[in-house]
């Protein structure tokens, strides 16, 4: 036997050590504790809910803590008050009660037990659930997208090309000589960095095009506003199928550009956004490679497959990694007899 195998045994022996040990504390939190439910309410498992209730006001007379004058005397009839009333609460409800001689009948059910216990206890409507649960989803997603659209701005701003880009357009449109002299003597030199680098932040935002995952947020993309126009995406995209099938299945008419785009991005196996955040040099390269033909796209990325192990095989540090594997073979994991 290997050593993980000893281990993997050991593991499993001391757990079911503690499941059939340790269960019987565990059941003193369900129910009536130590005590049995019917013994204290003086019934039976037979006895009707009638008979229950009525053994129950009779005990509820006798035990109640304001019938009992003397300090310890309330206490004690406090204590058993308590578990009257508990017991009562567990055998007066159909559900409850099974459950509870359920878990009379298989004291070992341990997890089984937990389940039926807490399943009841939850009181919380479900759909209040699902409103605050969606309502957090679209809050983290919201902000998140900010996140990452604040992430893609500063990395433009920092790059050169775009920053020397955005410089010129402030220049052109004399957005610089809107704080002129007066403001240089004014504002110190932090704030004249802050209020330029806004002036750039504004242009790059008003001009870049960004599109992906780093695309500026918009409503319509939140969790709570797709599911509100649910109905109104699936019934676009049942006449947009029915359509399809109409134009190009039935009367082989044949593609538009949105089409030719859409079957070129089906079968490169892109969602919309990725296609989108494809140069649209490229885009239009993919057309005149007519692309959305089959046969075309699958010669084409024979071509792109070749060129791809054509530049691996150039690259110096994939040609020491072949070496390394040479020489040494893949990597191996083994366990120890």
């Amino acid at each position: 036997m290997t050593t993980a195998a000893r281990i993997l045994g050991w593991c499993f022996l001391i757990l079911s050590f503690c499941a059939t040990t340790g269960y019987g504390h565990y059941l003193d939190q369900f129910y009536c504790g130590q005590d049995n439910c019917y013994e204290l309410l003086g019934v039976t498992r037979e006895s009707t809910k009638q008979e229950i209730a009525k053994s129950y006001r009779q005990l509820a007379r006798k035990y109640h803590p304001d019938l009992h004058h003397g300090a310890e005397q309330k206490l004690v009839a406090e204590e058993s008050f308590k578990k009257i009333a508990t017991a009562y609460e567990v055998l007066k409800d159909e559900e409850s009660r099974n459950d509870y001689n359920y878990m009379l009948d298989n004291p070992q059910a341990y997890y089984a037990h937990f389940y039926r216990y807490y399943r009841r206890k939850s009181k919380i409507d479900v759909r209040l659930v699902i409103v605050v649960t969606i309502s957090i989803i679209s809050c983290i997603q919201y902000v998140t997208r900010w996140q990452r659209y604040d992430t893609a701005i500063k990395y433009f701003m920092s790059l050169p090309k775009y920053r020397n880009k955005a410089l010129e357009m402030i220049n052109q449109n004399g957005s610089n000589g809107a704080t002129g002299k007066h403001s240089k003597t004014k504002l110190s030199k932090a704030e004249l960095k802050k209020e330029h680098d806004e002036q750039i932040r504004k242009v790059i935002e008003n001009n870049m095009d960004i599109q992906g995952a780093y695309a500026k947020p918009e409503i319509r993309d939140i969790l709570w506003i797709q599911l509100f126009l649910l109905p109104y995406t699936l019934g676009r995209y049942v006449c947009w199928t029915a359509r399809w099938i109409w134009k190009f299945n039935l009367l082989k008419q044949p593609y538009g550009r949105e089409e030719q785009l859409y079957l070129i991005r089906k079968y490169m196996r892109l969602t919309e956004v990725q296609f989108d955040s494809i140069e649209p040099d490229t885009v239009e390269q993919f057309l005149r490679q007519q692309l959305w033909i089959k046969a075309n796209f699958e010669s084409w990325k024979v071509e792109q497959e070749n060129e791809k192990k054509k530049q691996m095989a150039d690259n110096p540090r994939y040609k020491a990694y072949r070496r390394y594997m040479k020489n040494h073979g893949p990597g191996r994991l083994t366990f120890e007899e």
